[in-house]
């Protein structure tokens, strides 16, 4: 482990045990070990099709590798080692990931589950340590209480085997309350502003698959660089929330980047649906940069990789033909992250 690391590592947990994040206070100060090299990285895409996210001015590929529940539920480890390499060696290296992510908060339709518990970060983490300059790294803390939320942050790093994030995300907000403890001096927003400030993490955004108004208000208030919202699912009836209409829009007024997810689940709702289709769909969406697509299997990525490298534009008419098809995911109301108590990750 190289100095930089140590000392990084070092500096956080002890920020923790001091118990230095009481709301206002300046709970990391300006050292330079937290000094990050290749600021201006650049990755390699294969090939693939890639677009800038947002004013991160980083180029990545289409799709992210989504590192949740499916992925968590690749029950060998030799398996799951393969996939991640082989995701890398074909240009997919923008990997999405979560503290909370593990194989215990939902078993994915076909999936069988394990009787050990499986935690992405951890089975990242090998990867990680012999290709680190290769991977757009991003991972999420959950609590909102502030000495845990640092914590878990630790704990990523330490799991990750890394010293320093591309990617820090707040997971899964929820409402507008959750939006103001967000906001409390002190607690999560300010945590990862000072957490990209000393250079432990590049770029800073939040995820949520809930209420839009919440999601629209954050992006208004907490100068992130991303945003990963779920592709809109709300029933029109009873809930009139056009998320992708009201937030993407507040999102890129203010220059951040847009993944979106969820995007193959319509069809576990709505039978007769091709993947590829829906993979096609939400590539030609206007507003998301990306999408995320759940890795459970390397054919499923040779595919994905197929549709991404021949890729084009589904036109108007096909576009129409796909919402069509779509209204009935659309208006479900029994939806698993619709439901209270759902924890973003369960499966893609």
């Amino acid at each position: 482990m190289d100095n930089n690391n140590s000392s990084r590592r070092k500096f956080i947990k002890s920020a923790v045990g001091a118990g230095l994040l009481m709301a206002g206070s300046d709970f990391l100060p300006s050292c330079s070990v937290f000094r990050m090299a290749g600021s201006s990285q650049e990755y390699d895409a294969k090939g693939l099709p890639t677009t800038i996210l947002g004013k991160t001015g980083v180029r990545v590929p289409r799709i992210v590798c989504g590192l949740g529940s499916r992925f968590c539920h690749v029950d060998s480890d030799d398996e799951a080692r393969e996939l991640l390499h082989f995701t890398l060696d074909n240009g997919l290296y923008y990997w999405d990931t979560a503290f909370a992510y593990d194989n215990t908060i939902g078993t994915p339709p076909g999936k069988k589950k394990s009787p050990r518990i499986i935690v992405s970060e951890e089975r990242l983490g090998p990867v990680v340590a012999t290709r680190r300059k290769e991977i757009f790294l991003s991972t999420k803390v959950t609590s909102r209480d502030p000495n845990e939320a640092m914590r878990q942050i630790e704990t990523s790093l330490k799991r990750l085997q890394t010293d320093h994030l591309d990617q820090l995300m707040i997971h899964d907000v929820r409402s507008m309350e959750d939006v103001e403890k967000l906001s409390e001096k002190g607690n999560l927003i300010d945590i990862l502003h000072k957490m990209k400030d000393q250079k432990v993490t590049r770029f800073i955004g939040f995820s949520g698959h809930s209420d839009a108004a919440a999601m629209k208000e954050l992006a208004g208030r907490g100068d992130f660089d991303t945003m990963l919202i779920a592709m809109n699912h709300w029933g029109q009836a009873s809930n009139p929330q056009h998320r992708q209409e009201l937030v993407i829009p507040a999102a890129k007024e203010k220059g951040m980047g847009v993944i979106l997810m969820k995007v193959v689940r319509p069809r576990e709702t709505v039978k007769g649906l091709n993947p590829e289709d829906l993979v096609r769909y939400a590539l030609s969406l206007k507003g998301p940069d990306v999408i995320v697509l759940g890795l459970d299997s390397i054919e499923v990525v040779k595919s994905n990789l197929e549709i991404l490298r021949n890729f084009q534009p589904m036109d108007e008419a096909k576009m129409k033909e796909m919402a069509m098809q779509l209204a009935p995911f659309y208006n479900h109301e029994n939806l698993p992250w619709m439901k209270p108590g759902y924890c973003d990750g369960n499966w893609a």
